[in-house]
């Protein structure tokens, strides 16, 4: 029974993996969440950074993966390997929802964060395997840059300061890391699973503009 329930947990796994639900408009009464001119500063500082990240992704891809068979936007071809990014040990991101009294402006900066660390983390383990490794490097500062951003916006609203948790990732998939198959799989679906991912901060950035009164 045990063993059943486990892979059922790994299918939902699978099946959710690279993929976002759709992040609903702010829906509400569009107020001042932050009256800080700062905190509006940096919400339209990460618009820029995460367009930056999400237009670098494919030529990243393209510099790094040398597999045919590795392509960023087949999702059939992705759908077969999630069963390796269990094996390999990278996490799903993080859910972002819109703004609600329960998906408090704290907890969306606080998942976001904790995302693109995550994304950074997996992002150091294999770059130690690539020959080609500009590109992926100045993409992990535009994510370095962008965290920075979302921080500040985090520590503007906390109650109470406290560090972001965050998952020992890169030790978990640097040791599993034993071949090239591995470290192109590990590099595909962490830039795979960074697009969605991008994606959805996107929206949420939209969302967190809209809910403060700013203009898109």
């Amino acid at each position: 029974m045990r063993k059943n329930a486990t892979i059922f947990a790994i299918l939902c796994n699978m099946a959710s993996y690279g993929q976002s639900a759709p992040i609903l408009e702010y829906s509400g009464e569009a107020g001042q969440l932050v009256d800080d001119p700062e905190f509006n500063l940096s919400v339209e500082n990460s618009k820029s950074l995460i367009k930056k990240v999400l237009d670098a992704i494919p030529e990243t891809h393209t510099s790094c993966i040398h597999s045919e068979t590795l392509i960023l936007n087949s999702s059939s071809e992705n759908r077969k390997l999630q069963y390796l990014a269990i094996n390999l040990g990278i996490p799903s991101a993080p859910t972002l929802k819109a703004l609600t009294d329960n998906f408090t402006l704290e907890t969306c900066l606080r998942r976001m964060s904790e995302g693109l660390q995550v994304h950074q983390d997996l992002l150091r383990a294999v770059v130690q395997h690539l020959a080609n490794t500009e590109r992926i490097t100045a993409l992990l500062t535009d994510i370095r840059d962008l965290r920075v951003q979302i921080n500040r916006m985090l520590k503007a609203v906390q109650v109470v300061e406290s560090p972001v948790a965050v998952q020992p990732t890169a030790t978990s998939l640097a040791s599993r890391l034993t071949g090239d198959y591995e470290v192109q799989v590990a590099t595909h679906l962490t830039l795979l699973q960074l697009q969605s991912f991008g994606q959805d901060i996107v929206r949420s950035l939209r969302n967190i503009a809209q809910a403060n009164g700013q203009s898109d």
